[in-house]
């Protein structure tokens, strides 16, 4: 996403009446949004103006060294951290009013952490339809929704299954499918598949596009994997040590869908160089 400022536009330019229609407002926007956690003894500066517009059905990865803020500002996007300064804007709508959190723009938010932080004394179909259950949905629409979302993420022959029962990524689809069970706005992902081994992550990754195509969801995904960004994101965001800052954005310009072998290619494999010497120059 390019900004222009009053001296990139060329005299030449062609008029207003002529220009086409100005684009729809981002999905998501944040703006100049700051972070300060501050203590009697100390004050620590976590993020400073961070200003980034996501468009609908665009997945952004969100990547940086460790400590550089990303799960904070994630926690501020997902209503759980107020800003010291800034606002976030769903569809327009400021979700942060004061300290307190506008509970209709957060209704429009899904989140997914590291851990799926599941029910064990509820099966698979109570874990997913649990946000509706809260918002008192009937119990036969919800479980009607559960059971669309546990074929959509590949466990429709669990339902009935209890968590201890399951593989950490088959967990991983039960969380995502709750945080797809109100039809979120925004869907965002804390560092999701961290937990998992090698392979798991592969093929989760796999299986959140494919997810996330079908469903055309919009997606803030933050992760220390700098090939996992590149696969996952439409852009790629990468924050400086604290505070935290914008300090680039990446386009990713790979096809959809994208099969694995997409990573031995020579685009894929130059994008994440150029990441990681960003990355490894921070220490110079």
């Amino acid at each position: 996403m390019v900004q222009t400022s009053p001296a990139d536009v060329r005299a030449d330019a062609p008029t207003p009446e002529n220009n086409p229609p100005e684009a729809a407002p981002a999905t998501f926007s944040i703006k100049s949004v700051s972070k300060v956690f501050a203590t009697k003894t100390q004050r620590t500066e976590a993020l400073q103006d961070i200003n980034l517009d996501i468009s609908e059905g665009e997945t952004v990865s969100l990547i940086g060294r460790s400590g550089c803020g990303k799960s904070t500002l994630l926690r501020i996007m997902a209503g759980l951290l107020p800003p010291t300064e800034g606002n976030v804007y769903v569809s327009g709508k400021p979700l942060w009013k004061g300290h307190a959190v506008e509970s209709g723009v957060l209704e429009q938010l899904g989140v997914v952490f590291q851990e799926p932080h599941l029910f064990p004394w509820f099966d698979i179909t109570d874990n997913i339809a649990l946000p509706l259950k809260l918002r008192g949905v009937g119990k036969t629409e919800r479980r009607r929704r559960a059971t669309e979302l546990a074929d959509l993420v590949g466990l429709g022959d669990f339902l009935k299954s209890y968590p201890r029962e399951l593989s950490g990524g088959m967990r991983q689809r039960v969380a995502i499918a709750r945080a797809l069970s109100r039809d979120p706005e925004l869907l965002l992902m804390d560092e999701p598949f961290g937990a998992l081994d090698a392979l798991t992550r592969e093929k989760m990754n796999l299986e959140l596009q494919r997810i996330t195509q079908a469903t055309e969801a919009t997606v803030v995904f933050v992760t220390h994997d700098i090939a996992e960004a590149v696969f996952i994101g439409d852009r790629v965001v990468q924050l400086t040590p604290r505070p935290g800052r914008i300090q680039s954005i990446v386009e990713v310009r790979l096809d959809r869908p994208r099969p694995l072998d997409v990573q031995a290619t020579e685009a894929f494999g130059s994008t994440v160089r150029d990441l990681r010497h960003a990355l490894e120059s921070e220490e110079s």
